[in-house]
């Protein structure tokens, strides 16, 4: 798999978004449910998901808090930062999801419709420490069992169209979008020509056609 970023990158990652949730919870004093959502709501969930370096590596995690709030609620936070002796678990949630984000290649927005902020406490209690690969096995078995349904399917279903639409639209046989929505004919090796049609149509990126 091509992931976004370098592997180089990943510890500076992990503890920037470890950092933004325990400054968002602990210091805040915003609900990690909360947090969760005006993090997927707000550009900077896709942009970091993206490998942008400015937030894998660029910023600090209290920086990476301050953007999501200011641009969900327009709100600034101007809360000092709490001196940690330990790691807290919402340092924990965030650093292991960003692992599992890089490594499964997924956006933000399908682990966090999958992982609620209380899954994810739930889970801390019992995998904090053991390997992160643990972490990422057992959220990935959860998240191929939410998401049957191909990316292209749920892709094409959400912007209404039938197969036989998307089909005519794009210039993509109705045989073949049939085959890639029932995993007969991998949608992984279709040409980029093919992607392209598709995700023209669809409005979105080639890259959100490709299963992980």
């Amino acid at each position: 798999m091509i992931r976004a970023y370098q592997e180089t990158y990943l510890s500076k990652a992990q503890a920037a978004l470890g950092d933004a949730f325990d400054y968002a919870v602990n210091t805040c004093h915003i609900s990690g449910s909360d947090f969760i959502r005006l993090f997927t709501a707000s550009s900077v969930s896709r942009r970091f998901g993206n490998g942008e370096p400015i937030y894998i590596a660029g910023k600090s995690g209290i920086e990476i808090a301050i953007d999501v709030v200011l641009e969900t609620t327009g709100k600034l936070l101007e809360y000092e930062p709490k001196e940690q002796f330990r790691r807290s678990t919402e340092y924990w949630i965030g650093w292991a999801v960003c692992y599992y984000q890089w490594f499964s290649g997924r956006s933000f927005d399908e682990i966090f419709e999958v992982l609620s902020f209380k899954d994810l406490k739930r889970m801390y209690t019992t995998l904090h420490e053991a390997d992160i690969s643990k972490f990422a096995e057992i959220a990935d078995a959860k998240l191929r069992e939410h998401f049957q349904d191909t990316r292209l399917k749920r892709l094409r279903s959400y912007y209404g169209f039938t197969q036989a639409e998307l089909a005519r639209r794009s210039g993509v046989s109705l045989r073949s979008i049939q085959m890639y929505e029932q995993r007969n004919k991998d949608i992984n090796k279709a040409s980029a020509e093919t992607l392209y049609s598709i995700a023209t149509v669809l409005g979105c990126r080639m890259e959100d056609l490709i299963e992980k």
